[in-house]
């Protein structure tokens, strides 16, 4: 499944006012960012347009401000655009009104701008019509390359797809390329890792990949929901007790599909301190929390992974923040870097994990947006690129 949708190729850029909205909600740490992933994945479409002599104006949302807030400021992105472009990149006072205005009819092809953080405005995620309309002022084109809030209809992400002529840079493009691949036509044997810690949050996403998937391998917390509609104990670990017909209809229905670990690491209490212990899954006492995945399910799951042609991850084998119950989620990154299949992983605390372990340049693709790329693995139509051109 290629992109449907136009992209930056399809359309002449010269000369003309580009806005671009990109998801630069990096983390910051005291005004210093710590990973600057988020901007590096948008230079491409942004160099392409500097290449063709547009003028391009880049929109963005940084955290979730409550009115005008210093602290999220995109000053710190304007400053490490500018070193990494090699050319300055001014941050204007504000996204929309006359200073904008000015800077922008000042601007030469080939020139760069940013906006101030859109979410200053309130009316960005209310979707304001007038919001958007200021917006699109400054502009001639439209490009979404925040693949990040794809999933959210705002103002910067879908309403001025309807003003201006929309189209999709080259992350959406190969996100949408990427995951689309996975689960239109992946190599098979083709397998789901899935963890995280409620099954309620994944049922969307396990109901669109079931039967899709040769198998489908669970871990995290969601894990015990799935043990105690089989009629284990399962001590104090999480359960999503509203979700057991649900895991026990699964397993019923799929016996062949589903793999469940075999042991779990357990503890009294979550703390990087804490003695843990390797239990088989009849084996949970009373008090005690599952954790993670042990070591005879981690082997299992490295060899299933060894032999798949394609590996969709998306969630945490345990509580990979601490110490004592990593093993898990290190050991399905690592046989995804071992690996010969194509393995995406899908945001969040996967992207997380493959980075923690120092293994996301072995991915195949590693998404940049956690909910976006839930939304469109589970099938759903993400409204920001559903707003775009088509081809």
């Amino acid at each position: 499944m290629g992109l449907s949708k136009k992209t930056v190729r399809d359309i002449d850029v010269q000369g003309k006012r580009v806005l671009v909205r990109c998801d630069f909600n990096v983390p910051l740490e005291g005004g210093a960012i710590t990973d600057d992933r988020r901007i590096t994945e948008a230079l491409p479409t942004i160099k392409y347009l500097i290449d063709h002599q547009a003028i391009v104006i880049l929109a963005s949302h940084l955290g979730r401000p409550k009115g005008v807030t210093p602290e999220f400021s995109l000053r710190p992105v304007a400053a490490r655009l500018s070193e990494l472009l090699g050319k300055n990149v001014p941050l204007l006072p504000d996204c929309v009104g006359p200073e904008v205005k000015g800077a922008v009819d000042a601007a030469k092809p080939g020139d760069v701008l940013l906006l101030e953080n859109v979410r200053f405005h309130p009316e960005e995620e209310k979707n304001d019509p007038e919001f958007a309309k200021q917006l699109a002022a400054i502009a001639q084109i439209y490009v979404n390359d925040a693949f990040g809030t794809a999933h959210r209809a705002h103002a910067s992400t879908e309403g001025v797809a309807h003003i201006l002529p929309g189209v999709a840079g080259f992350l959406i493009e190969k996100e949408i390329q990427h995951l689309g691949q996975a689960v239109e036509n992946p190599k098979r044997p083709f397998v789901a890792v899935m963890g995280g810690s409620k099954v309620r949050d994944k049922i969307a996403l396990i109901d669109n990949l079931l039967p899709r998937v040769d198998r489908l391998l669970v871990g995290g917390g969601m894990v015990f929901t799935f043990y105690k509609a089989q009629g284990h104990a399962i001590g104090k670990s999480l359960l999503d007790a509203d979700s057991l017909d649900y895991a026990k209809r699964l397993l019923d229905e799929n016996p062949d599909k589903i793999v469940l670990p075999t042991d779990i690491v357990v503890a009294d209490r979550l703390a990087e301190d804490v003695e843990t212990k390797v239990v088989p899954i009849d084996g949970i006492a009373d008090g005690m929390i599952g954790a993670d995945i042990g070591p005879d399910s981690q082997h299992n799951f490295a060899e299933i992974i060894a032999q798949a042609g394609t590996v969709l991850w998306n969630g945490p084998m345990g509580v990979f923040e601490m110490k004592p119950f990593e093993a898990g989620t290190r050991a399905v990154a690592q046989a995804l870097a071992d690996g010969k299949a194509v393995s995406i992983v899908g945001g969040g605390d996967s992207a997380a994990a493959v980075e923690k372990f120092g293994v996301a340049d072995k991915m195949s693709h590693v998404s940049t947006g956690g909910g976006a790329s839930l939304e469109f693995l589970e099938g759903k139509e993400l409204p920001g690129i559903a707003a775009l051109q088509d081809r």
